[in-house]
């Protein structure tokens, strides 16, 4: 018997996923607080391209504004609902869905951060699953409209990894599987919060540094202070997942430990990581932007205290410092792109002092310190955001 599904949250990540379902022939209802979107939906579906090798295609949707999430009470109860929402908006929407849910359904997270805790907060860890959709690269460029700045990633990378809370490979997880499948490569993993985590780090890396610059991933890679910043941020996120327990995947087709020790300052462990990330950059659009820059570009609140600033807070916890000479650093940054906002070139303004100035120093001149990236980060998008 066909499955009903529900997509809670028609954005980049669920747009895609949810589009090759229905692609497939599988029952999915969207649900989204993006009236335009929906509404484009509704009249002319869900188109679906792609940066390389891959043809576009559209499909006819059922799309329902969250106002409208009540017509679910007349209808068959939802099996398996898929949290697409950014981590500030977890909680809420999954106390929407979950007065729809089966007596068997379950919710999945498919998202970035580590928003399964949240979920089970509301639903139980009973009926939560996670699922992490690695290097997708999809964004929301206009209502309608899901744009992957890449190919596949089939063989050559597995996209997503589905997950049961406890580890157990479980029919739940493998059926999660198979309809995130219909989108690229997938795999059952035991190893959920390992695998969260390893993505965290990959979010770490480059979403704070897109935000705070402007720049698009593939000019981010490409400036050497700006590239050893965030290799820095990398280690910090790996040294606290390691200290709370985690086993981590590889991240960005990389050893972890490569990662730490090349933002600890290991030479040799630099060249290995920086001739891998610009391997994988020939795979993607040089334009494309992390989600937390498509988010400064489209004035929207960041999740930048769900990345960077988790793990902060998290390497408090364990007595891990995350704060140190950027404090400083941050505030006099905060004051110039106040004034380079007023004017045109107000990201790159910004992006020019990154490179050019404290970044630099301090990866330059202090690679025997300690740089405490992740809350310059936290404190410099937050600076942004309050402006």
């Amino acid at each position: 018997m066909t499955r009903k599904i529900a997509i809670v949250g028609a954005g980049a990540v669920g747009g895609y996923a949810g589009a090759h379902m229905v692609q497939a022939g599988e029952d999915v209802t969207f649900i989204d607080p993006w009236p335009a979107h929906v509404e484009h939906m509704r009249k002319h579906g869900l188109r679906v391209t792609h940066a390389m090798d891959v043809a576009e295609f559209s499909v006819p949707v059922r799309a329902l504004d969250v106002t409208e999430a009540q017509q679910l009470a007349k209808e068959k109860p939802v099996d398996i609902a898929f949290v697409c929402m950014k981590s500030y908006d977890t909680a809420w929407v999954t106390m929407l869905i979950r007065q729809y849910l089966a007596a068997d359904g379950y919710v999945v997270s498919l998202q970035n951060c580590m928003n399964e805790e949240t979920i089970a907060g509301v639903v139980g860890w009973g009926k939560t699953l996670g699922c992490i959709a690695s290097s997708i690269t999809v964004n929301l460029p206009e209502p309608g409209h899901i744009h992957r700045g890449a190919g596949k990633g089939g063989a050559a990378h597995t996209v997503f990894r589905a997950g049961e809370v406890h580890g157990r490979i479980t029919a739940r997880a493998e059926e999660v599987c198979r309809l995130v499948g219909y989108s690229d490569s997938a795999k059952v993993t035991s190893n959920l919060w390992g695998e969260r985590w390893s993505k965290l780090v990959a979010n770490v890396m480059g979403n704070g540094l897109s935000a705070c610059t402007g720049l698009a991933g593939g000019e981010v890679l490409q400036s050497e202070p700006l590239r050893r910043f965030s290799t820095r941020l990398g280690s910090e996120a790996i040294r606290v997942g390691q200290a709370q327990g985690y086993q981590l995947e590889e991240i960005l087709h990389l050893p972890p430990e490569t990662i730490a020790r090349a933002g600890e300052g290991d030479e040799a462990a630099t060249r290995v990581c920086d001739e891998q990330r610009f391997k994988d950059a020939k795979r993607t659009s040089s334009a494309q932007r992390p989600s937390m820059g498509q988010d400064m570009q489209k004035g929207r609140r960041t999740e930048i205290e769900f990345l960077n600033g988790l793990v902060v807070r998290e390497g408090e916890k364990r007595g891990i410092t995350c704060a140190g000479e950027c404090r400083a650093d941050r505030h006099r940054q905060a004051r110039r792109a106040r004034r380079a906002r007023a004017g045109s070139a107000a990201h790159h303004g910004v992006a020019d002092e990154l490179s050019g100035g404290t970044i630099r120093r301090h990866c330059e001149e202090r690679s025997d310190e300690a740089i405490h990236a992740s809350t310059w980060a936290v404190g410099w998008i937050a600076s942004l955001r309050s402006q």
